[in-house]
């Protein structure tokens, strides 16, 4: 059952103006704390048809067709989408054309009649969507040495194509990609089928899992496509530099195995594939798309990088597909839940393979996280962003500081209680959405006692609670620069998000 932000979608001052006639086009939110003005309220978004047409350089606007299925879950007379950096040609509403502008970062749409409530509509929208550099803006398309990539976390989808640009409102999503011959492009889900038109080649591909926008991808490049069998039968596909598939086959390689990893530890992998992107472009971090992860070349090619490291970067962006992708936050405060399951599994596997210990890595955490707290806020109340730095909370405090919240956890419940955990969660919720109030309660039906005290402590305390079962554990005092809380392990300078 795919759950829906409702409540907080319809009682949030940002949404006040949704219903009036004669209110002027505002921008619309659904009340996100850290980004308010993401999503809409009014509707529910069950499918993207995304119509990409590339011309051959990163210098022109690509023509596209975006059509929104959705279904409205109040009336309405104007329907908001997110959407900006681009040109919009024209908008139909079922069919008919619709009036629109722009305010703010959002397209305000108004169909010829008021659409009812539980009305299933249908929004078409021919557009450009710009890969060109835009001052200001963060994410959306990345340039690589051959084409592009997208990297939308966590606001800019929007920049890409119209949507309801909140993970709060996962959807099916189709891509149909036209390039030039010598191109090739690669989307989340199974590809469909190929087409060819004189001197173009359509790709189509199709997610058979609802996704949040904000882990589309669309990998477009003279790239080679890389098959081979994971786990159970489960195809795999890389996209690589055509050049350089050789040098990074020894990486590739390496991903059956970290799957049936990962399956020993949680359960068996939640989506239809899986595989790499493997970007000839200097981006700083890597990316979770769903069932295909962004990663720069570099990391794979760069001496300095012992190979314990990037394999546990590897593993990191692999957990996220069923923490995160699967099973995905309600709000982005929620973000913990993502980089505090994708750090520990991450540390675990660099544990178990590297003989990287994982209590070292705590330790020194620990160490740091009052640190953390100061300056990003607690792991499940981090501080909204710098303006103009929307990334900005993918801080230290949602990663290693998050995944001590989850070591905290299994040394207060024990192993065999925190395994059953880990896999009762992305079992309970997969294909959803999920928050924090629910993996405490989680936690506390299968510790058979009540741990809300211990987690409000542990996710939203200004300071870090003493460690269960190291009570020689002492933070570093606050009052100090963040620089003496030292290097815990986290592949920060690599992980994006």
């Amino acid at each position: 059952m795919r759950r829906r932000l409702r409540t907080a979608v319809l009682a949030t001052a940002v949404s006040a103006a949704l219903l009036g006639a004669s209110a002027p086009p505002a921008p619309l939110g659904i009340g996100d704390p850290l980004y308010p003005y993401l999503g809409n309220p009014g509707y529910d978004v069950t499918s993207y048809d995304l119509s990409l047409t590339y011309p051959g350089d990163n210098t022109t606007p690509l023509r596209a067709v975006t059509t929104i299925d959705a279904r409205t879950t109040e009336p309405l007379e104007r329907v908001n989408l997110d959407f900006t950096h681009g040109t919009v040609d024209s908008v139909t509403v079922d069919g008919r054309p619709a009036s629109f502008t722009t305010v703010g970062e959002d397209l305000v749409v108004t169909p010829r009649t008021p659409l009812p409530a539980r009305h299933r509509m249908r929004i078409t929208v021919r557009h450009t969507s710009d890969p060109r550099d835009v001052k200001g803006r963060e994410g959306g398309w990345v340039r690589t040495e051959d084409g592009l990539a997208l990297a939308n976390q966590a606001d800019a989808a929007h920049t890409v194509f119209p949507c309801n640009d909140h993970p709060a409102d996962k959807a099916l999503f189709t891509f149909r990609i036209t390039v030039p011959q010598g191109y090739t492009a690669v989307a989340n889900g199974l590809p469909v089928g190929t087409t060819r038109s004189g001197a173009t080649r359509t790709w189509t591909y199709r997610t058979r899992h609802p996704m949040a926008t904000e882990l589309a991808q669309v990998s477009i490049g003279r790239s080679a496509v890389l098959h081979r069998p994971g786990p159970h039968g489960l195809p795999l596909r890389d996209v690589v530099p055509a050049e350089d598939r050789t040098a990074l086959e020894p990486w590739l390689a390496k991903t059956p195995g970290q799957i049936a990893w990962m399956e020993s530890k949680v359960g068996r992998y939640p989506f239809e594939t899986y595989g790499l992107i493997a970007a000839a472009a200097q981006t700083g971090f890597e990316l979770e798309t769903q069932t295909i992860s962004l990663f720069e070349e570099h990391l794979f090619t760069n001496p300095d990088y012992p190979a314990w490291y990037v394999e546990s970067v590897m593993v990191h962006e692999l957990a996220h597909q069923w923490f995160g992708d699967s099973v995905t936050p309600r709000t982005w405060s929620d973000l913990w839940l993502n980089e505090g399951h994708a750090t520990w599994y991450e540390a675990l596997y660099a544990e178990e393979k590297a003989h990287r210990p994982l209590e070292e890595r705590m330790k020194a955490a620990y160490g740091a996280s009052d640190l953390w707290r100061r300056d990003g806020g607690p792991p499940a109340r981090p501080k909204p962003s710098a303006p103009g730095k929307k990334v900005g909370i993918f801080r230290p405090n949602v990663y290693d500081g998050a995944a001590l919240v989850l070591y905290a956890l299994r040394q207060e419940i024990g192993r065999p209680a925190f395994e059953r955990l880990e896999r009762a969660w992305v079992r309970e919720h997969r294909d959803a959405n999920a928050g924090t109030a629910d993996f405490v309660r989680l936690a506390s039906t299968i510790a058979g006692r009540d741990l809300s005290g211990f987690f409000h402590d542990w996710l939203y305390g200004a300071t870090t609670p003493p460690m269960p079962g190291h009570p020689d554990w002492k933070p570093t005092p606050a009052d100090q620069p963040a620089t003496t809380a030292g290097h815990t392990g986290s592949t920060e300078r690599t992980l994006r998000p």
